[in-house]
């Protein structure tokens, strides 16, 4: 087995914003199993457009291969990955007008074992140096990369008038995408190969200098610093953004001395940088990132709108229209209930689940007026330690609609089903470094990697399913009361908080009303913001929309077909793959509706989950 040294950053060029976004992250449930991704975007449309788009795309791509790792059809799984992407920037355009136009190219690579595969679209580019030669692996769908196509194959076409050699003949757009690269057989890889994934600002450079500059580079980070450098003095009047991300494969021998530099990644703006989750971060100074920050493994670093691209989104335009979702907006039923218990679904040990024969509900969906919504008590159990469990909140029993109607939403949100939910307490915050640091501590658990922040005020995030249920049992260890994750049903049912509409305050986003892409709030859309900054639903809870998506007990399902109709678990199916609810910093507006879904994989974490508990009576 090889193993993987990595390393990237970027600039701005000439220009006085950033369009590219790239990301390096680790697949699978472990730092010295799975592989590595590697995605660079190179947005178009515009400053801010540009900046959606790139960051936008890496970020679905991200989660839809996050959520179907390991594969054993990874190339389907890579093309899935790059039409989720075109979808994401197709619906954020009927979202978001002012956004129309806006696109990018994308390459990928996966790393697993000894080989490489990668899907591409555009120009992009995938470079290989083996014996001192650089050879480009993926295609160029420029129109010049057409041309030199059909003469290498035999069959010359004289060009267009007009026509530039530049001009994209495939790209993610929201429409149908053209051409897609992605091979069926890997490549496999060899000890000393040194891979380059670029956007096309590295164009400045000829293969020779590549090759120059690269053989004078002892390392991933040396070669990413002398590459964008010889970028920069090259003084081309237009010079483009140039985003560069460099492999080494080294025998797995090495990993041992090297760990420290399994996944390295340059800051690209004075933001504190948010490490992730399996790779160690060198701390060192970049060479010259005028772009934003950047991230390593398990997620990435959004985008900023006015310079350099990292994680997921970015912040949009100030003019962003506001989204009316029709699939929420009536027809909820909410009747709260003042008693009952809700029934223990917490398992007896970390192990999976078995799953567990669901009768399906025959009660409709019975819509009736939402009734009052009062605030419980809000408490806070006390730790063996004495310290502080999480602040908690009683949360009345009730009857809801769950989902969406079948003429609008996802289809993994129908169909629509009453649901009784018991009377249970739901922590007010999501729940902090601090208080995951306590169980860290005193298990002896890994603490993820959440950077420079405030650990009393910011939630953690890199967490998985497992570290969610392995904190929630181990609060109930310190405290002797019932400590769990919540079901999806308690879940929804704590963010609707007797609302119809399909978010808690009315049916359109509206402005500075949690935090995501689209928010408007002003905050930096590469990283999530403190607990409680905007106001709490009428439950009394915060930050169920936006800032972190939260973890949820139950299996992914494609749809509700069978669903529990009382509140508990719905097991059964795939359970490998959980959900998660909320949406987070990074996601579009449609992501902050109470019945919005996301899934991921029980053993990954990701810089976008985080975790929040309930507690029976």
């Amino acid at each position: 087995m090889l193993t993987f040294d990595i390393s990237g950053a970027q600039i701005d060029g000439a220009r006085d914003y950033q369009e590219d976004a790239f990301l390096i992250t680790h697949l699978g449930d472990s730092d010295n199993e799975g592989g590595s991704l590697v995605i660079v975007a190179d947005g178009m449309g515009g400053h801010a457009a540009g900046n959606v788009a790139s960051n936008m795309a890496v970020q679905t791509f991200n989660k839809h291969i996050t959520s179907n790792f390991p594969s054993e059809d990874l190339p389907e799984v890579l093309r899935e990955s790059v039409q989720q992407a075109n979808s994401s920037i197709s619906e954020t355009v009927r979202e978001t007008a002012a956004l129309k136009g806006m696109g990018c190219t994308l390459v990928a690579a996966v790393l697993e074992d000894k080989f490489i595969r990668w899907v591409s679209v555009g120009d992009s580019h995938l470079y290989l140096i083996r014996n001192h030669e650089v050879k480009k692996k993926n295609a160029d769908h420029s129109y010049g990369g057409f041309l030199d196509r059909m003469a290498a194959e035999g069959t010359p076409v004289e060009p267009e008038a007009g026509f530039s050699r530049n001009m994209l003949m495939s790209a993610l757009t929201g429409e149908d995408i053209a051409e897609i690269d992605c091979p069926e057989t890997p490549l496999e890889l060899q000890v000393g190969d040194r891979i380059i994934v670029a956007s096309d600002g590295l164009d400045t450079l000829s293969h020779g200098k590549v090759l120059s500059f690269s053989a004078e580079a002892t390392s991933p980070k040396e070669c990413v610093d002398a590459l964008l450098q010889g970028v920069d003095e090259a003084k081309m009047p237009r010079q483009d953004n140039t985003t560069v991300v460099i492999i080494d494969v080294g025998e797995k021998e090495e990993a041992a001395q090297s760990s420290a530099k399994s996944a390295t990644t340059e800051p690209l703006s004075e933001e504190p940088t948010l490490p992730s989750q399996p790779f160690a971060v060198e701390e060192e100074e970049p060479p010259r990132s005028s772009g934003g920050l950047i991230v390593a493994v398990v997620v990435v670093l959004l985008l900023a709108v006015g310079g350099g691209g990292y994680w997921y989104m970015s912040q949009s335009p100030t003019d962003v229209i506001e989204t009316t979702e029709i699939d929420d907006l009536e027809d909820v039923e909410v009747e709260i209930e003042p008693e009952s218990v809700v029934e223990d679904t917490t398992p007896d040990s970390e192990t999976e689940p078995e799953p567990e024969a669901v009768t399906p509900s025959d009660e409709p969906p019975a819509i009736v007026e939402p009734t009052a919504v009062a605030r419980g008590e809000k408490f806070t159990d006390k730790l063996k330690s004495g310290a502080s469990a999480p602040e908690m909140i009683w949360i009345p029993g009730g009857k809801f609609t769950m989902g969406s109607r079948e003429s609008a939403a996802d289809f993994d949100e129908r169909p629509q089903h009453a649901v009784s939910v018991k009377p249970f307490a739901m922590s007010v915050n999501e729940i902090t470094i601090a208080q995951y640091g306590r169980f860290a501590k005193s298990t002896g658990r890994k603490m993820p990697k959440t950077g420079d922040l405030d650990a009393a005020t910011m939630p953690v995030f890199f967490v998985s399913w497992n570290d969610a249920l392995a904190y929630s049992k181990w609060l109930s260890e310190q405290t002797g009361h019932s400590y769990r994750i919540p079901t999806e049903a308690e879940w929804e049912y704590a963010a609707r908080a007797g609302t119809t509409t399909a978010y808690w305050w009315g049916r359109n986003l509206g402005s500075d009303k949690g935090h995501c892409f689209a928010c408007e709030t002003g905050l930096d859309p590469r990283k999530p913001t403190r607990i409680g900054r905007f106001d709490p639903n009428p439950f009394g809870i915060y930050d169920l929309a936006g800032n972190i998506e939260e973890w949820v007990y139950d299996c992914y399902h494609k749809n509700y077909d069978g669903a529990p109709n009382d509140g508990s678990v719905f097991e059964g199916g795939d359970c490998s793959v959980r959900v998660t609810r909320g949406g987070a910093f990074s996601s579009g507006p449609k992501a902050l509706r109470s019945s919005s879904r996301s899934k991921f994989r029980f053993d990954t974490g990701n810089d976008s989950i985080g975790i929040r508990v309930v507690r029976d009576p």
